[in-house]
């Protein structure tokens, strides 16, 4: 087939024509857009503007209902306080001039403090024989309510409330009534009537017409007075006949109220029409609201003059908004392409970007790295340092230890050869046959090993390594086991040093050989520090305050130098020319292992050291 021949120079014009083509296109459809969205944005503006109407309505018949509740409640109780009341029972009972006197006077005096209209009392007969408006010209005295609803329903059921005109005073006002009992019979009825007039008066302030209707549709509380007993649809005669015939609104016509509703709107909540009597017909939005223990509807109806005058704003705010669409069209590849470039600018930005972040984050995990391994180094050091410490603590103990070996070498060389006397004369008693010598020589070969054995445990013991778990230790024992320990090394001395033992119950939380230590510790010092006092006296004494006990070990030495208190606890910080200066350092880390502390008092007359450990509570 052969391609058809196309003229340069028609290209132009046919691109020409293909604008044309596309530019009329684009303005029918911005046409169509702009207004469906003129359209849209008026039904919108109208259904935002009605819903923010009926929202506010409601709010507002809803505080208008409550008002209502409030109004009703407050003389509710009234009757039944009154059809209790002695004087009104003991009236109905006799009817004397003085007991009516006596009631006119208390209902009027409550009429004044209640906001009622009026309260009075009906005989069984329907008569009236006290009310609290009998000073006036219109009071009910001996008018007869018999007819009226509130009281024959009271008489039967006890009570009963109705809504009616005035017979006497022509005002129209809820009647709440109770029947009063007595004597086993029914004695009349208290009725109290309130009316409405404030409360009208109080919806009438916000402009806006509301009205309370009954079950039957008969306007019964208004804003409008010429509404009052009007209808809010055509009743049927006989209807109508029946209330006319029971009095209770009067001569009222009764007619529909001059509402039409809009056929094209549907529901409770609808759009209507009111025709003024000034010639207006204005349109309303009709919401309703049931009120509380009672069968009444409050009407309250909400003028939509605004919805229009929304709806056009939102028709202009539309014409606003895409009046520039074909003008915006003409510009939107330009658009594209600045934004296209903007695009590469930023992705190139982000890229740099991430290669720095890329780069901090390999700088800080080096950091991390190098972070973590000096964190690992301070772990092993501290370890070694334990180490070290519980060296010291050890190396404390052998430095105890051996200061203390030669006295017990010769505590042990004296029970030896005590031993060896004691086997040579049970030999002897054995050759003679005497047993019962014999016998007590080996016994008291068995208690020299027992002592030999005890001296030998004690410096095992505190010839060990370590830190021993805590557990419950007898401070008393703790006690013995270092004295035991001392015994040889300061035998020449230890008549200076009292020992004031302890409650047997009193134990410690702590590893009784480190305590042993301590205490060893302590009691050395003060026995090395009264070497040349002329009357030396070391004591050592425990005091149990509650949750801890506080050990104290005094002497009255010389005291301790000032130079040498301010760094007591500091390692290799000491007075005696062959002392390490380690031992009140171990004493003090030892306690500290257990929670506990180490304190000193010292001065010219002698030192004391108080070291606090918790009690064991098992």
């Amino acid at each position: 087939m052969t391609e058809p021949n196309t003229d340069p120079q028609d290209r132009p014009e046919a691109e020409a024509r293909s604008a044309r083509r596309a530019l009329a296109w684009l303005a029918i459809i911005g046409v169509l857009v702009l207004a469906a969205a003129i359209y849209a944005g008026g039904v919108y503006g109208r259904l935002s503007a009605t819903a923010d109407l009926k929202r506010q309505g409601m709010t507002e018949a809803n505080l208008k209902v409550a008002l209502l509740r409030a109004v009703l409640e407050r003389p509710r109780a009234l009757p039944l306080v009154l059809s209790q009341d002695r004087d009104i029972v003991d009236m109905l009972g006799e009817p004397q001039p003085a007991a009516i006197d006596r009631v006119n006077r208390k209902l009027e005096s409550l009429v004044g403090g209640s906001q009622v209209s009026v309260i009075y009392v009906i005989a069984p007969s329907g008569q009236t024989i006290a009310s609290s408006n009998w000073r006036q010209a219109d009071s009910f005295i001996g008018s007869n309510y018999g007819f009226r609803d509130y009281f024959r329903n009271a008489m039967a059921t006890g009570v009963a409330e109705q809504f009616a005109l005035g017979n006497v005073s022509r005002r129209p006002g809820l009647y709440i009534s109770r029947r009063i009992d007595g004597a086993g019979r029914s004695l009349g009825v208290v009725v109290v009537k309130m009316e409405f007039d404030r409360l009208e008066a109080d919806w009438r302030d916000s402009g806006r017409p509301a009205l309370v209707v009954d079950g039957r549709g008969v306007a019964l509380i208004t804003t409008v007075p010429n509404w009052r007993f009007m209808t809010m649809a055509t009743l049927p005669e006989e209807r109508i006949a029946a209330i006319r015939e029971s009095l209770q609104f009067g001569d009222a016509p009764l007619t529909p109220l001059p509402f039409r509703k809009d056929a094209s709107v549907t529901g409770d909540n609808a759009e209507i029409r009111v025709a003024w009597p000034d010639g207006r017909e204005i349109s309303y939005l009709r919401l309703r609201a049931q009120a509380p223990t009672t069968p009444w509807v409050l009407e309250y109806l909400v003028s939509t003059d605004p919805v229009p005058a929304a709806a056009r704003q939102n028709m202009l705010a539309a014409f606003a908004l895409f009046a520039p669409l074909i003008a915006l069209l003409g510009v939107v590849f330009e658009r594209r392409r600045r934004a296209t470039a903007r695009l590469a600018a930023a992705q190139a930005q982000r890229a740099a970007l991430e290669s720095r972040v890329e780069a901090r984050t390999r700088d800080l995990t080096l950091a991390r790295d190098r972070l973590e391994a000096e964190i690992a180094d301070h772990h092993d050091t501290e370890k070694r340092l334990q180490v070290v410490q519980q060296d010291l603590v050890a190396a404390n103990r052998l430095a105890i230890l051996g200061q203390v070996a030669a006295g017990v070498a010769h505590e042990i060389n004296q029970p030896v050869a005590t031993i060896r006397a004691y086997a040579d004369n049970a030999r002897v008693f054995l050759d003679r046959g005497s047993l019962d010598k014999a016998s007590g020589n080996m016994e008291a070969i068995a208690g020299l090993t027992e002592r030999i054995g005890a001296i030998t445990e004690d410096l095992k013991a505190l010839a060990r390594k370590g830190r021993g778990p805590a557990e419950a230790v007898s401070l008393s024992e703790a006690m013995d086991g270092a004295l035991m320990l001392l015994k040889s090394r300061f035998s020449h001395r230890l008549d200076a040093l009292t020992l004031e033992r302890p409650e047997p119950d009193i134990r410690l939380k702590v590893d009784r050989i480190r305590l042993e230590q301590v205490l060893i510790n302590l009691m050395q010092n003060a026995l090395e520090a009264i070497e040349l006092t002329p009357e030396p006296r070391v004591i050592v004494r425990a005091e149990d305050r509650g949750g801890q006990v506080a050990v104290q070990v005094s002497d009255n030495g010389p005291g301790i130098a000032p130079d040498i208190l301010e760094q007591l606890f500091t390692p290799f910080n000491t007075s005696k020319p062959r002392g390490l200066g380690l031992g009140l350092v171990i004493s003090k880390e030892i306690l500290r292992d257990y929670g506990g502390e180490i304190s000193v008092e010292t001065g010219p007359t002698g030192s004391c050291f108080t070291i606090h450990l918790s009690k064991d509570q098992a």
